[in-house]
């Protein structure tokens, strides 16, 4: 018998590669005529984004490109970084979308990382984007957004193509390649890591595919859902909601660039049901001018993710009318894998204690196999006493392929058949998990990843510094932000003030110091500079 059961193998009628591609070619196919994305005066409905992805791909196909190219996006959250989510898959191309907040040498570097063929640049963006490639080796082809809402319009010194001129000129009836493996890359994200360097993370499509599909279930996402993107597209495929939304055929409200008001406004104006956002826009909110503010009867659900939010927040999130839902996740395993499902008990809990269990980063999604905390010595799990750390490690579908052009990275990172994610948590008696430190230093600020080891090595190179070590501070806007530890040079006396300028004109901004603190750092008895006493004192 077992023989017989081996002899039924896979064909074409009953094993098809997963990808998220074939959300949008069912959505346009059923629901067509309604609307899929709201940007200013800008309406599409999902039959006329899907023949738009349509036509891109068949010109980006035209000018060459094909399986295994890169094709990067610097791009705000407009409908051009939705559409780029399909019509560069479409294609068999690899899609990296940039974070719009990174300087000019780091974007050169990522273009060259990745080998990029194609930049597609929002004309806002395009002074960036012109510095950066004075600095590569790559000189990819330039399509620019022209948005008419953009806040500036500098002049073009280069030569472009532009977005809607091979949107109209392209074909739409073309007929993309049929994917052959689900294992292939699908998207190149980079992350802040502990060498200073981003590393690339690159996805599957089979992991999208069930990314999607462990959202819409884990967050009970109902069909057509009206959901407002305020997570930057640019971060983990804006936590590949993208194509969580167009699975469920939802109306997506583009939003630009975040400000209380306009969120404000938007979810009233569209009579949005669903968002998400990292801790600090809710702390935004929730601070914002009472004038700005309003107040739902109708419940809101909002998903956050990034810094643990303080209780504090959450419990404020109620007045408007938000119920808000805490996740955790990486960069490597597509976003959110862990969230605080909230049980019936809970509501027989004062306010204060919901919004601390709240607050929990809690347990995994449905597509994640498994996830432990362990002792990183022992490799066994820590008990569920809450109070007792190991890592995080995890095992599913939704973890990366591994890190581009990094054998030893990868190798690390895989160590034993799991994912180490180097965060530092405990296990509650209930089993839901909470994140306690971050081994890998990295600070989160405002839902973006900072690398310390970044902001030294920039600190190093001020001619008066002796050593450096940054740690993350507790901030109320921002959740985590830098913090410098300095000891100076024997006789020199450069003040904070111009060591946050020097850092300033090398970093982009977001990643500079917020705080410096001068005098000896703690060490090891081998010299290595102790930061959990750093943290200490900045408690």
């Amino acid at each position: 018998m077992k023989e017989a059961y081996e002899a039924l193998a896979k064909n074409p009628a009953n094993y098809v590669p997963l990808t998220p591609i074939s959300f949008l070619q069912r959505t346009a196919e059923i629901y067509g005529e309604r609307e899929a994305i709201i940007y200013g005066t800008r309406r599409y409905s999902w039959r006329q984004c899907y023949e738009r992805c349509l036509r891109m791909a068949s010109s980006l196909t035209e000018l060459g490109i094909g399986k295994g190219d890169t094709v990067a996006v610097l791009a705000f959250n407009t409908p051009e970084m939705f559409e780029a989510h399909f019509f560069v898959p479409m294609t068999g191309a690899v899609l990296n979308t940039i974070n719009t907040r990174l300087d000019a040498e780091t974007l050169a570097y990522i273009l060259d990382f990745g080998e990029a063929k194609v930049l597609i640049v929002d004309r806002e963006l395009l002074p960036l984007a012109q510095k950066a490639l004075q600095q590569t080796k790559q000189k990819p082809l330039l399509i620019l957004i022209d948005d008419e809402t953009a806040l500036q319009k500098p002049d073009v010194e280069l030569e472009v193509k532009h977005y809607e001129e091979l949107i109209i000129s392209g074909d739409p009836e073309f007929s993309c390649p049929p994917l052959e493996d689900e294992w292939q890359a699908l998207s190149l994200n980079y992350t802040s890591g502990t060498t200073g360097k981003p590393k690339g993370v690159v996805y599957h499509h089979r992991g999208a595919y069930l990314m999607s599909m462990g959202t819409a279930a884990g967050w009970e996402l109902p069909n057509h859902p009206r959901y407002l993107y305020c997570v930057p597209m640019f971060h983990c495929n804006g936590w590949c909601h993208v194509w969580t939304m167009t699975l469920l055929a939802a109306t997506v409200v583009c939003m630009r660039a975040f400000s209380p008001k306009l969120l404000f406004d938007l979810l009233e104006r569209h009579e949005v049901t669903h968002f998400a956002g990292a801790p600090v826009v809710l702390n935004m909110l929730a601070n914002a001018p009472p004038e700005e503010q309003k107040h739902f009867e109708r419940s809101i659900k909002v998903m956050t993710a990034g810094a643990p939010p303080p209780p504090k927040v959450l419990e404020n999130m109620t007045k408007f009318g938000f119920e808000v839902m805490h996740t955790y996740g990486l960069t490597e395993t597509y976003g959110h894998i862990l969230l605080s499902a909230p049980q019936a008990e809970w509501k027989t809990k004062s306010e204060d204690r919901r919004a601390e269990l709240l607050s929990r980063q809690g347990v995994r999604f449905p597509m994640m196999e498994e996830v432990k905390v362990i002792d990183p010595q022992t490799q066994v799990p820590v008990p569920a006493d809450g109070n007792t750390m190991g890592e995080i490690v995890m095992r599913g579908n939704t973890t990366m392929k591994g890190y581009l052009n990094n054998e030893k990275a990868t190798a690390e990172a895989f160590s034993g058949g799991w994912f180490h994610s180097g965060d530092l948590a405990v296990v509650h008696e209930d089993g839901y998990i909470q994140i306690k430190d971050r081994a890998k230093d990295i600070i989160i600020s405002g839902g973006e990843n900072i690398s310390s080891v970044e902001i030294e090595n920039v600190l190093y190179q001020h001619p008066d510094i002796n050593e450096a070590a940054v740690v993350a501070m507790q901030d109320e806007t921002w959740g985590e932000v830098p913090c410098a530890f300095v000891e100076l040079k024997t006789g020199k006396n450069t003040d904070a003030q111009q060591l946050i300028e020097f850092c300033t004109e090398r970093l982009a901004r977001f990643k500079k110091p917020k705080k410096i603190i001068f005098g000896p750092l703690p060490k090891t008895a081998t010299g290595k500079i102790q930061k959990h006493e750093l943290r200490g004192r900045i408690k």
